[in-house]
């Protein structure tokens, strides 16, 4: 529809979602979307129509990020952010301005997509971003990365997420009042448990990071007395694995780790929760598992054990698929394959307090190698290494039936 104004785009998206729903064209428990995600990708999809005159023109993405003092984290969790492709096309198209309800300034989400802009500038006249504005705008929302001391980059991610997942929330701000009850969900099912808990967690948390990056975790409970089994639910947006330990030489694979991070636990009845049915402390086990699979999964390769004296670094190779990761097995049962694809690896090398952040970046001409302001093509043979430190995996099967 060339040439509407804003707010007939925003009634004709009204009206098409209230069609949609009436006539149960869609259904919402079972396609398992949110009313503001089917919203905005309704508008989202008028406003491409009214914009196809203007398509998003990008350049190759291989451009380096200055360091401005200890900052190679924060350039190697960029690059791989920047090669997130829903997240770079949301920025740098702006969409969040068409659909943020939040009260919060979108100041860090509009820093980032300048960065971005820079990164992918069609005509690649700078060969380096200075990201400077981009830290000082996140350094006010997260004083603790203030100063020049090297940050960690699984965390320095987290933060940034959730700060972004803050500016451009679809769901205007609530405030709480008082404790809410907690909801029971006995006589349901597991699936619809976790719908319900999913669904519950959307109606205060809704935006294109939840819509990319969020997952859900179910942690299941066995009693040792009487045999009962309680769920619980979490949302997350990364997984972080235990590496399993080996000699200075050995070598582990990725579903090694998987496999350590979902095994049963036994827990004493000092260290266990309440259970339900007997009322009371008890020795039980416990097994986590993925419930809900994530567009992009970012996983953690926990390499930094620490004790009550120090931390200490773990330089095991932990060799990982770059294709058809399949995450299934670690899911609901009977859920089917879940397949991920590799397409960023950000690195630790040296030791916990002499080290150095780079990452490793997959676009439609292969891989790039990014050290800070440096950017070279490498091959697939040299990302094994046992420097890796997080990955980022997109899914490629997103039309497998997986069971909420």
């Amino acid at each position: 529809m060339p040439g509407a104004s804003g707010v007939n785009v925003e009634s004709s998206c009204e009206a098409l979602c209230r069609t949609l729903v009436s006539q149960k064209g869609l259904q919402r428990e079972t396609a398992d979307i949110s009313q503001s995600v089917l919203y905005t990708s309704l508008m989202g999809l008028l406003l491409v129509a009214d914009k196809e005159k203007e398509p998003l023109s990008i350049g190759s993405g291989r451009i380096g990020l200055r360091n401005i003092g200890n900052t190679c984290f924060l350039n190697a969790v960029v690059q791989c952010l920047s090669h997130t492709c829903g997240l770079r096309n949301y920025c740098l198209l702006k969409s969040y301005m068409h659909e943020k309800f939040s009260k919060e300034d979108a100041k860090l989400m509009e820093a980032f997509s300048q960065v971005l802009l820079g990164l992918w500038d069609v005509n690649e006249g700078d060969r380096v971003v200075n990201p400077r504005q981009f830290y000082n705008v996140f350094k006010d929302a997260v004083p603790y990365f203030s100063g020049y001391s090297q940050q960690d980059a699984q965390e320095f991610l987290r933060f940034l997420l959730d700060k972004l997942h803050t500016e451009i929330n679809r769901r205007p701000y609530i405030r709480r009042t008082g404790k809410e009850p907690e909801q029971k969900y006995v006589r349901f099912r597991i699936s619809e448990e976790a719908h319900a808990m999913w669904k519950k967690h959307l109606e205060r948390d809704d935006s294109m990071i939840v819509d990319l990056f969020s997952g859900q975790l179910r942690s299941s409970l066995h009693c040792s007395v009487c045999s009962h089994y309680s769920n619980t639910f979490d949302v997350f947006c990364d997984l972080s694995l235990p590496i399993p330990k080996r000699s200075s030489g050995g070598e582990v694979t990725l579903r090694e780790c998987l496999d350590l991070f979902s095994q049963e636990e036994k827990l004493d009845k000092e260290n266990s929760p309440m259970c339900e049915r007997c009322n009371k402390r008890t020795e039980c086990t416990k097994r986590l598992s993925i419930q809900r699979f994530p567009q992009v999964i970012v996983i953690h390769l926990n390499r930094f054990t620490t004790s009550r004296w120090s931390i200490s670094k773990s330089t095991v190779h932990v060799s990982f698929p770059l294709a058809n990761l399949d995450l299934g097995p670690y899911g609901p049962v009977d859920c089917g394959s879940v397949l991920y694809d590799l397409y960023a690896v950000c690195n630790h090398a040296g030791t916990v307090n002499m080290g150095h952040y780079t990452a490793c970046c997959l676009d439609e001409n292969g891989w790039c190698f990014y050290n800070d302001s440096s950017v070279t093509h490498i091959t697939e043979n040299q990302l094994q290494t046992n420097q890796a430190y997080v990955l980022f995996y997109q899914r490629s099967n997103s039309t497998t039936t997986v069971r909420k």
